[in-house]
């Protein structure tokens, strides 16, 4: 019989009851006990909702407070020392890892972040060296699954794998010259096999082990490391079902199908054509293979009819009991569920599938191939079959004329007028900034009374002229608060957004929009993607009327702040039936009107923050130039058509730029600002070794932490910055923008940095 499967699945609580309990426990209005109750009662919630759309693997194991990486490293004692030593309880230490701890006596950063591979989730790096301890502190699996099981809901376990678990570490500090964490692997397979014989003792009747480095081209290398892993860890274990996603395995197929385990998952929503490869692998073995027939990346609603012939495939092939029918990855990434939101109409409403309704797919899609003559399970495939003809449908109009500005692109519009040299001198007239000029990434705190005044202009318990008053008062505050800090270059604070993604989404054509499509992006910070549903095009300006009003209340240089085109999209679900270069060169026309309109404005620098753009590389080596090509001609086309006058930023954060150092340089920003003093500042090492012309500001401090850099730390990290870049190029400013942060915070943060740049005008003169 064919069985159906859920990956994972929001661990944000359908009504965002996760996010609210933790930032009440750092606030120190809950207990750990009484956070640990809203926990329990959000994973009964996820549980019992997927055992009563039919599913029959439903996952545990995967919920996390803030993330499923740090998870691991608590429970494996991956502890760094500095968070060690200060009397503080183990959850305390789990979160002072994720987002630092600046009170009582304590004052630690945190750990840096990065991207999960080529997603918007944010994961906390393991530090590892050969002084790391490995044990089993806590058997979370375990927990849980009897947990799970207290309720009458029987599970299979989570566990990310011990090679992808290293792989997705990196050196700590005290660690030795070369040392590579997958070195630890002999050290850590124990706890594994602890880990994995208790969930056995348990009752455990199998257990999803992800592996997902094995879809990158650097698994090859790690063959023998896989080998040895499984070769240990299957004897002792439930049936293992190895799980890869978010891309293709390739030549890693070859040893994949040969480890001893008693399933291999594979996702066919990213790369469908890797299915007869797979067959022809495992087709000989005892291999049952898991179909990720459902994307777990998107809100589309599946094609039952496409999804059901994959699935008939792999049984021809392999019989029924072979084969399981799956969502592609976790369910993380998409939101809870359709049911609260009431505001799409009946047409829009019909196209999408979020969480708890892709889990009811699985099971509909599994049934069909088992044959079943249940009423229920014929009603939905007529009801998908008609959905996606529907869909299908509304796909085949398009918008002639953004159609053809696309097509009429020419290369001269990817280009400024004059190279960087030239325009540096015209600038340095026009700005009038100070060696070592400082700035902030765009935002500043959204406080209560914002979020207070925005929901009331939505409820109409307030006129858009009151509204417009209060939002010009705010950003007059802002400007003021800068000018008052002594800030060089001034940003308007973006109090208008809601959203540095949703906010532009919501005034261009081609968007949708959810009420409570809330999806997690790193620890407690969750965001609504937009959706792209048609042709996209810019029918008025978005933000010239804000930055405008800015600089005519201050003397100093106001920059422009817009998202790039490469990250609205990514940020974005994007539509599935058309290229994700038409949509972002469609996205860049529209913020090259924008540009151009800011520039005429009398806005004299604009920000296009890209900070996507090395997210949605794709994961093999072999696709990179093709995404290259077109991501960097979006920024390029989205920027180019000003004056010399006109000086352009961008922002990259939490991303590694070594691979793809040329084409950032291909951007010609004339200033870039990146994510540094989180990963202790090892990007600066790719600026010295390929070196760069245009000007830069490394973050000199973390704001994803509310704890305060002290001006010694950021003198400190200024010095080290001029080891490797020319003086004459660098710009100070923090790691990213401020907006969840407090004024308090921000005061004194910002205040250090200036005072640390004004020293360093001096002392490097």
């Amino acid at each position: 019989m064919v069985l159906s499967s859920v990956l994972g699945f929001p661990r944000i609580g359908a009504n965002r009851e996760v996010k609210k309990a933790v930032e009440a426990y750092w606030g120190g209005k809950i207990s750990a006990d009484e956070l640990t109750k809203v926990a329990a009662e959000v994973k009964k919630y996820n549980w019992t909702n997927i055992k009563a759309r039919g599913v029959d693997l439903i996952p545990s194991g995967e919920f996390s407070l803030y993330d499923h990486v740090l998870d691991h490293s608590a429970s494996f004692n991956a502890i760094p020392k500095r968070y060690l030593g200060h009397g503080l309880s183990d959850l305390d230490i789990y979160f002072a890892m994720g987002r630092g701890r600046q009170a009582e006596g304590v004052d630690v950063p945190a750990c840096e972040m990065k991207k999960w591979f080529d997603s918007n989730y944010h994961f906390v790096v393991p530090e590892l060296s050969d002084e790391t301890d490995f044990k089993l502190k806590f058997n979370k699996a375990v927990e849980e699954y009897k947990e799970a099981k207290a309720l009458g809901v029987e599970t299979r376990p989570v566990v990310l794998g011990p090679v992808s678990y290293l792989v997705l570490g990196k050196p700590a500090r005290e660690a030795k010259p070369g040392f590579q964490p997958i070195s630890l692997l002999p050290k850590l397979l124990p706890i594994y096999k602890q880990l994995l014989s208790e969930l056995k003792a348990a009752g455990a009747q199998s257990v999803q082990i992800d592996e997902p480095v094995l879809v990158l081209d650097t698994a090859a290398y790690l063959e023998k490391q896989y080998a040895t892993a499984y070769a240990e860890l299957a004897p002792v274990a439930p049936k293992i079902i190895l799980t890869t996603y978010f891309g293709r395995l390739d030549s890693n197929l070859t040893f994949a199908a040969k480890l001893p385990v008693a399933g291999l998952h594979i996702d066919l929503d990213r790369a469908p054509a890797q299915l007869d490869d797979t067959l022809a692998a495992v087709k000989s073995t005892s291999l049952i293979l898991s179909l990720g027939v459902v994307s777990g990346r998107n809100i589309w609603k599946t094609d039952f009819e496409a999804a059901i012939k994959l699935g008939q495939k792999a049984i021809d092939t392999l019989g029924s009991d072979h084969v399981i029918i799956a969502t592609s990855s976790s369910l993380l990434h998409t939101p809870v569920t359709l049911a609260s939101e009431n505001k799409l109409s009946e047409e829009v409403k019909s196209w999408f599938s979020f969480a708890l309704e892709k889990a009811a797919e699985v099971a509909v899609i599994a049934s069909v191939l088992n044959g079943s003559q249940d009423s229920a399970v014929a009603a939905a495939l007529e009801d998908n079959k008609k959905s996606i003809a529907a869909r299908r449908a509304f796909e085949r109009n398009s918008n002639d004329a953004v159609r053809k500005r696309v097509a009429a692109i020419t290369p001269d519009m990817l280009n400024r007028k004059s190279p960087f040299a030239v325009r540096l001198e015209v600038q340095k007239k026009k700005l009038n900034l100070p060696k070592f000029p400082t700035t902030t990434i765009g935002s500043f705190p959204q406080t209560k009374e914002i979020r207070t005044a925005r929901a009331k202009l939505n409820k109409n318990e307030i006129s858009q002229a009151e509204y417009d008053n209060f939002i010009e008062k705010e950003i007059e505050n802002v400007v003021r608060f800068q000018e008052k800090v002594g800030l060089d270059l001034l940003v308007h604070g973006e109090p208008e957004r809601n959203d540095m993604v949703q906010y532009f989404g919501e005034q261009l054509e081609g968007f949708v929009f959810t009420q409570n499509g809330w999806v997690q992006s790193y620890g407690s910070r969750y965001v609504r993607p937009p959706i792209i549903v048609s042709d996209v095009s810019r029918p008025h300006p978005m933000t010239v009327r804000w930055s405008a009003y800015a600089q005519s209340v201050t003397q100093k240089p106001m920059k422009g702040m817009l998202t790039g085109p490469v990250t609205i999209l990514n940020w974005s679900f994007p539509r599935a039936d058309v290229s994700r270069e038409l949509q972002a060169k469609q996205l860049a026309l529209a913020l090259r009107d924008e540009v151009i309109d800011l520039e005429k404005a009398g806005i004299s620098a604009i920000q296009v923050d890209e900070p996507a753009i090395r997210e949605g590389l794709p994961l093999r080596r072999t696709d990179w130039d093709a995404y290259l090509t077109w991501a960097v001609d979006s920024f390029r086309l989205a920027t180019a058509g000003v004056t010399d006058a006109l000086q352009t930023h961008s922002h990259f954060c939490y991303s590694d730029f070594g691979d793809i150092f040329p084409s950032i340089q291909r951007l010609d920003a004339d200033v870039i600002s990146i994510e540094a003093s989180k990963s202790d500042m090892k990007l600066l090492q790719t600026f010295k070794e390929y070196g760069y012309s245009n000007q830069i500001g490394p973050g000199v401090y973390d704001i994803h932490s509310p704890r305060v850099p002290s001006e010694q730390e950021i003198k400190d990290r200024i010095a080290a910055m001029l080891e490797i870049l020319p003086d004459h190029l660098l710009f100070v400013n923090p790691d990213c923008g401020l907006k969840t942060r407090g004024w308090k915070e921000t005061e004194a943060s910002l205040s250090n940095l200036v005072a640390a740049a004004r020293w360093a005008r001096q002392q490097y003169a």
